[in-house]
């Protein structure tokens, strides 16, 4: 079996960031044969067509959407929709010729925040990825409230259920990767 290779993106650049925190628990829980790089969005700058050559950091980026062979998001929930910082990731690869560092890619998402722990911007992120032919686990789905005790002071995930939930995720993001790659 080949490995799978997944790309993880965090819609937040907090560096105490309960959505960084999911992917490394992610990065902990992944099954076997599947690894997950995190990429850092912090000095990607926003999306500009005027731009005549792209920024290292879009090279470096747009560089591990090429090597993954499908996406976990870690999506917080900024004023109910999908933080910048993700959005922006996703427009920089959506520009690529035929769209081909998204399109059939298989993705799934996960996120903590407020008490629907993002689930607007989660279905939010569902929308942009059906204009980008993204193919999304469906179930499980990973909504955390960030506010609920299950974080430790120093930031790490105490709930075992949510790790259990991430590492189902994982399992059938893993399969879907498999379908979408025949």
């Amino acid at each position: 079996m080949t490995e799978i290779r997944l790309l993880g993106i965090c819609g937040s650049l907090r560096k105490a960031s309960h959505n960084m925190t999911l992917l490394k628990t992610a990065q902990q829980l992944l099954p076997q044969g599947v690894t997950l790089q995190i990429a850092d969005l912090t000095e990607v700058p926003f999306f500009n067509a005027d731009l005549t050559s792209k920024p290292a950091a879009v090279v470096v980026l747009l560089d591990a959407f090429r090597q993954a062979d499908g996406l976990l998001f870690a999506c917080p929930e900024y004023n109910y929709s999908i933080a910048p910082a993700l959005k922006n990731a996703l427009d920089w690869a959506s520009r690529e010729p035929d769209n081909h560092l998204l399109a059939g890619k298989a993705a799934a998402i996960m996120g903590a925040g407020g008490g629907m722990g993002t689930s607007r911007a989660q279905y939010h992120l569902r929308q942009v990825g059906v204009y980008l032919d993204l193919h999304f686990v469906n179930k499980p789905e990973v909504f955390v409230n960030a506010f609920s005790g299950v974080f430790a002071a120093d930031g790490a995930l105490l709930d075992d259920k949510i790790r259990a939930n991430i590492q189902a995720q994982l399992i059938a993001l893993q399969a879907l990767v498999t379908q979408c790659k025949k």
